[in-house]
Formats: structure tokens, C-alpha cells, sequence
């Protein structure tokens, strides 16, 4: 049985339908990466997983259970950190992991022991009796991420938790992230596609309030690679049309000159390798050859292929 279960669900505001007809489950220990581009219902879509939202139509179980049948009971269960992470600035980094822990109703014999281990799970030990006015965004993240999961929750819900931090606190909550998805099942969020690619072992990509894609990392690129991209670097002339009519390429993305050399990137058919046609080519017209590079296709060419105009079939 799936811990989270969506059948069919719908969410409109107004004459706008945010979420149409999503559908998906997730099992436990599973660590799900949700993809899509800004307005695409990401949010709406966790907002309804946490209740904060009802949905217009379909069903949302949790352990096979109706959540609206079970609200307080799942509500429990499930830890969310949303985009916007609210946090009381003015309270101490122990009164706020305090006070949530109250809210949650969690027993006061057992507090001190859910706190100190939240606080080790997300390395706040350091700042433990700071203002939280004081701290940096990427200790602010880990609170936020710390009272997410003081309750100990099966499922926790993360809403692009590492917007708007620096390369280097972006790298320290991926790897808290990788740590916490050892223990819990995950929903993320996010736009930081690396992000995704190191810590989820499966993708949803939702488009224009649909799923567009469900499956790993490599099966989604396998899904569409059917084209490559190839970079030529040469010294010779009329590099760029000679190649355009190569059997395989399909277009060509890019030109430009460097040092009296032409970089010329191509997308070319998956199926037919056009790197020694590209080689013969060089040697009969009598060009230097600088670089021939065939790329594999990435995640972000992965997702710009399913989230373009009409989504993908």
C-alpha cells in the first residue's frame, strides 16, 4: 500500500485551474523530486497534500486512508516546509523548536528528546540559543527544516527549501536533505535541477497543472533523448553550412568565432552518430580540427523538452 495517494485531483481558483486531474502515489523511503516551471502547480499540489488547500475534485489518501476522514491524524504524520518558510523572527532558535513542539502536542516528557534530536539532524547545536533575527538564510532553512521534522514525521513535504541561498548553503541543505531522506519518505520541490539529480530517485514533472512525466532520472532522459548535441571546434571555412547538411544533423543551435576558429554546436539524431562523418568532413575540406564532442542529454534538457508549449505525450 502507498503512504500518499492522489487520484484525479483538481484545484481551481476562480475561472483558473491550477491542478488538473493529478494523478500519483508515492511509497515509502522514497525520495520524490517535483519538477515544474513557476505557475505549473507545484505549490498547490503540496498545499493540498498538507491540507492547507482542499481539493475541487478527486481524492488524496494517506496510508489508505481518506486525509479528510483522518485530518488531525495525518496532519501528525506529515512535515512541511513551505516556500515562504514563516518563522517568529523575534524568539530564540529553543523557544520556537519549543513551541512548535507544543503545537504538535508532542508530550512534554518527551520534548527535550524530539528537540535534541531535530537539532542534531539538521546541525543547529551552534545556534541553538541565538535570535532567530540573527541567523543567516541557510541556518533560517535548517530551523525551518528542524520543525518540519521535530515530530518525527512518515512523510515530509519541502517547497524549494533552498531558494535564495548562496552555492555553499544551497550544498550544505542538499546534503541535510540526502541525510533526512534516509529516514523519512520526501516530496521536494525545487528548481535547483542538480539538486534533484543527487538526492531524488525519482522524478514528477508537472506542466500547466498536469503530470507530464513520472519516473527516474535516467528513464525520463532516456525518454526523450532522441537527439544529441554535438560541439565542433575548427579552423576552416563555411564550417557551419557544410555541417548543417551532415546526414543526422538536425539544425544547428549555435555558431560563433573564437581566435580565428569556428565553435559550432548541433543537435543531431540520437540514433545515427555523425562524429566520424563530421571527421572524414574535416580531413577532405582540409580544416584543423580542435574538438568533437558529443554531449549526452542532461536533466535540463529533460525537463525544457517535457515542459515546453503542449507538454509532452
Amino acid at each position: 500500500m502507498s503512504l500518499l495517494k492522489l487520484e484525479n485531483v483538481s484545484k481551481k481558483f476562480g475561472d483558473i485551474v491550477a491542478v488538473d486531474g493529478v494523478s500519483f502515489s508515492v511509497d515509502r523511503g522514497e525520495v520524490v523530486g517535483f519538477l515544474g516551471p513557476n505557475g505549473a502547480g507545484k505549490s498547490t499540489t503540496m498545499r493540498m497534500i498538507t491540507q492547507l488547500f482542499e481539493p475541487h475534485t478527486g481524492s488524496i489518501s494517506f496510508d489508505g486512508v481518506a486525509i479528510g476522514d483522518v485530518q488531525r491524524e495525518a496532519k501528525r504524520r506529515i512535515g512541511y516546509l513551505p516556500e515562504n518558510n514563516p518563522l517568529y523572527t523575534d524568539m530564540l532558535v529553543c523557544d520556537y523548536l519549543g513551541f512548535i513542539a507544543e503545537l504538535r502536542e508532542i508530550a512534554v516528557e518527551r520534548r527535550a528528546g524530539v528537540i535534541d534530536d531535530a537539532v542534531s539532524a539538521t546541525d543547529l547545536a551552534s545556534v541553538y540559543y541565538r535570535p532567530i533575527s540573527e541567523l543567516s538564510k541557510g541556518f533560517r532553512q535548517r530551523v525551518g527544516l528542524a520543525q518540519a521534522i521535530l515530530h518525527r514525521p512518515d512523510l515530509l513535504v519541502l517547497d524549494e527549501p533552498t531558494e535564495g541561498l548562496d552555492p555553499n548553503q544551497r550544498m550544505e541543505i542538499r546534503r541535510l536533505i540526502e541525510r533526512l531522506g534516509r529516514e523519512h519518505t520526501v516530496i521536494l520541490s525545487t528548481h535547483v535541477l542538480p539538486e534533484v539529480q543527487h538526492t531524488c530517485n525519482r522524478l514528477l514533472v508537472i506542466h500547466e497543472g498536469k503530470i507530464v512525466a513520472d519516473g527516474s532520472v535516467d528513464e525520463l532522459i532516456e525518454r526523450v533523448s532522441g537527439s544529441v548535441r554535438v560541439t565542433v571546434e575548427v579552423s576552416g571555412s563555411g564550417v557551419a553550412e557544410v555541417l548543417a547538411a551532415v546526414e543526422g544533423v538536425q539544425r544547428v543551435d549555435e555558431t560563433r568565432e573564437i581566435d580565428n576558429r569556428t565553435v559550432v554546436r548541433l543537435t543531431a539524431e540520437a540514433s545515427k552518430d555523425v562524429r566520424p562523418a563530421i571527421f572524414e568532413l574535416a580531413k577532405a575540406r582540409d580544416w584543423t580540427l580542435f574538438e568533437l564532442h558529443q554531449e549526452g542529454r542532461s536533466l535540463e534538457d529533460v525537463f525544457r523538452e517535457l515542459t515546453k508549449d503542449g507538454g509532452a505525450e
